[in-house]
């Protein structure tokens, strides 16, 4: 089977992370297996979007190539839009997502493409490493919880195995697999610097192993990309409020696919990781070791800031009737030029959109 031709994807939303932006760009042109194409895709952003093409569109010029183009999201504001903005676009088999402040190891995308010479395999996820704004890992902060800052947590499993579900941030999928299942569901997951809410790329998994049961997913543990930790998401504020929200996103999942496949890799996590991670911290801190009793402080209040996002997520779904969609992914050759000509009026970013009005049905808590 001939290998595929991957297309990347690279959401981004705001000026504040430029240096990170053209850091993630330049190291997938730095890939050992080249990729198709990158996109970015900026979240209803003008003068983002007006810098990052006035950038690409000089390095095209010297490199002489549109190896990288510059869309703006033609949905409603938020990553789900911006991811399926992405995949209509794109010319690749495979679409492959990366974080805007993230950067890929060398033979990120080679190893994507290995796993995709099983055509049973419909997505590939990778690992991701943290890389903390104060140089090292918080005492308290427990590995179990990486998630947390979006990174791999202990816990998954070594190697190349199979899983429900990949990490948005350091994914890829075929393009057939969004012609099974749709896109990325709109009115779940991140918008912005709002509310920390995920849990998009769990919704879609199920949803493609329902269309197509035969669908292998897999992780490979050799596909490593590196993650910023800003200093805010080293606090425990910013832990508490994640894992409240990840509660709310986990509501909404299962409200869709089910609470049994929807919460099914994490009652394996609760009843054996996570009481195996409280053991841990408890015995480090008997033997005096650095945080020890603040890692399993923390490991306790996660577990019930997220069962307390769930509880009241499920409510509010029940009670008001929270809905989102995922729509099928359109292409068709008009697209780039709707999305290079796409322009935003002075006071929209201040207007709410459509996924923030459905948002709003679980405003204040958590995935």
């Amino acid at each position: 089977m001939s290998a595929p031709d991957i297309s990347v994807v690279i959401c981004v939303y705001t000026e504040d992370r430029w240096e990170d932006i053209l850091a993630a760009v330049a190291s997938v042109r730095a890939q050992s297996r080249p990729a198709r194409e990158t996109l970015l895709v900026v979240d209803h952003n003008q003068a983002l979007l007006d810098r990052l093409s006035e950038e690409y569109a000089a390095h095209g010029e010297r490199r002489g190539t549109e190896e990288v183009r510059v869309l703006a999201n033609a949905g409603p504001r938020g990553l789900s839009a911006g991811r399926n903005t992405g995949i209509a676009a794109s010319r690749g088999d495979v679409i492959a997502f990366l974080d805007d402040d993230a950067v890929a190891e060398r033979d990120w995308l080679r190893r994507f493409a290995e796993g995709y010479e099983d055509p049973r395999v419909m997505a590939v996820g990778g690992r991701t490493m943290p890389i903390w704004a104060s140089g090292r890992r918080p005492a308290w902060f427990p590995a179990e919880f990486d998630w947390v800052v979006g990174c791999t947590y202990r816990g998954l499993p070594p190697g190349r195995v199979r899983v429900r579900n990949v990490l948005g941030g350091n994914a890829s999928f075929r393009r057939t697999a969004f012609d099974a299942a749709g896109g990325f569901a709109t009115g779940i997951g991140r918008d912005g610097d709002r509310r920390p809410l995920g849990c998009e790329e769990t919704e879609l998994c199920i949803r493609l192993t329902r269309a197509r049961p035969d669908a292998v997913l897999l992780i490979d543990d050799r596909a490593v990309i590196h993650h910023r930790v800003p200093e805010i998401r080293e606090r425990f504020a910013y832990f508490r409020t994640r894992t409240y929200a990840e509660g709310l996103s986990k509501a909404l999942v299962a409200r869709s696919v089910g609470a049994g496949k929807g919460l099914e890799s994490e009652r394996r996590y609760t009843t054996r990781v996570l009481p195996a991670g409280v053991a841990r911290g408890l015995r480090d801190a008997l033997l005096a070791r650095p945080g020890g009793a603040g890692r399993a402080a923390a490991i306790v209040a996660g577990v019930v800031t997220a069962a307390g996002g769930y509880a009241l997520g499920s409510l509010r779904a029940r009670r008001r009737g929270t809905t989102f969609s995922a729509l099928p992914i359109e292409r068709n050759e008009q697209n780039e030029r709707k999305q290079r000509n796409k322009r935003y009026e002075p006071n929209e970013p201040n207007e709410p959109s459509k996924q923030n009005e459905r948002n709003e049905g679980i405003k204040g808590a958590a995935p």
